[in-house]
């Protein structure tokens, strides 16, 4: 079975310019890529997250699984290819790094109730289910060798554990922690840690990098009895979903087909085998579970197949396959 290219090629613009990109490995100087990417900065989706996105941070955090959380559309951006460089992304930035904390990573309005653990008012804080993901998406911006992001990656790298990272917060919120025992590792702030540092270069090899991996990998061999921080790996976590914004199989399998070290692990492959039986017989692929917030965007509907879906699934098999 091959990647419907010319199918995804038909879609949006923001889709055919990755296609272009990541599946066909043209060059951001060809000048179809070029096109592509002129009609994606023109499309009133993504001007409409950009203009959503100037006025960050948004409202105050209820819920990270939120996936109209600011902060998730931000990775979303950073996704589809948009730099620094590009309208409207600069003064988004620029704010992002208003809210640098004194520890290093970079804060979001939060409000923790007493009984979780926090104060119950408004303030300025960072979790590991929040704090790497701008990290990754600053680095995809254009920022990876920005010393104010570097710092912010150098604190978070430090938490890691023997067996991944904790649930970890600012010292803002002081003892509030997930529903889980305090030696676990979190699987999505591990999940997190990865996309973040698989977008530094210098840390995309390193101990706490395989830590992690072989945290989540672990897990998935034993889905059925372990479930840190009610974390599950089953039937829920099984279902194709996007965009990437918690703990599924394709955003799973999206971060750690980035680490070239893991491409013949089995657990790995396993993993992968369950979302190849997953398409069509023309390659394409359908949306099993979807986030309600992102309904208008083409992968907002399970009825027909997904470009955006197909485009991720097949990118991930052949790195995984192909490296």
């Amino acid at each position: 079975m091959k990647a419907p290219v010319d199918w995804l090629l038909e879609g949006d613009a923001w889709i055919e310019y990755r296609t272009r990109l990541d599946l066909l490995g043209q060059s951001e100087q060809d000048e179809r890529v070029k096109s592509a990417r002129k009609a994606m900065l023109a499309n009133a989706q993504v001007q409409e997250l950009v203009t959503e996105l100037s006025g960050w941070p948004g409202t105050v955090i209820s819920s990270h699984k939120s996936a109209g959380q600011p902060f998730h559309k931000l990775t979303f951006v950073a996704d589809l290819g948009l730099t620094i460089h590009d309208p409207g992304i600069e003064p988004i930035l620029t704010r992002i790094l208003d809210h640098q904390s004194t520890e290093g990573p970079f804060q979001l309005p939060v409000n923790i109730p007493a009984h979780f653990g926090g104060t119950g008012t408004d303030q300025w804080a960072w979790a590991l289910c929040d704090a790497p993901l701008i990290i990754y998406a600053l680095a995809k911006f254009g920022m990876r060798e920005e010393p104010a992001v570097l710092k912010a990656c150098e604190h978070l790298v430090k938490l890691s554990t023997d067996a991944g990272w904790p649930c970890a917060v600012s010292k803002e919120l002081g003892k509030f922690r997930g529903p889980g025992r305090k030696e676990d590792p979190c699987p999505f702030a591990n999940l997190a840690m990865l996309k973040a540092l698989s977008e530094i270069p210098e840390l995309h090899n390193s101990p706490a990098c395989h830590t992690a991996a072989d945290t989540i990998l672990n897990l998935w061999c034993e889905s059925t009895s372990r479930h840190p921080y009610m974390f599950y790996m089953g039937t829920d976590f099984r279902k194709l979903k996007v965009p990437l914004v918690w703990y599924d199989l394709v955003h799973v399998l999206e971060v750690l087909s980035r680490f070239s070290w893991l491409k013949n692990d089995p657990r790995l492959i396993e993993m992968l085998a369950i979302l190849k039986s997953k398409a069509d017989p023309q390659g394409c692929y359908t949306l099993e579970s979807i986030w309600t917030a992102w309904k208008d965007w083409e992968f907002g509907q399970k009825k027909m197949p997904s470009r955006w879906l197909t485009l991720l699934a097949w990118r991930t098999i052949r790195r995984v396959e192909q490296g």
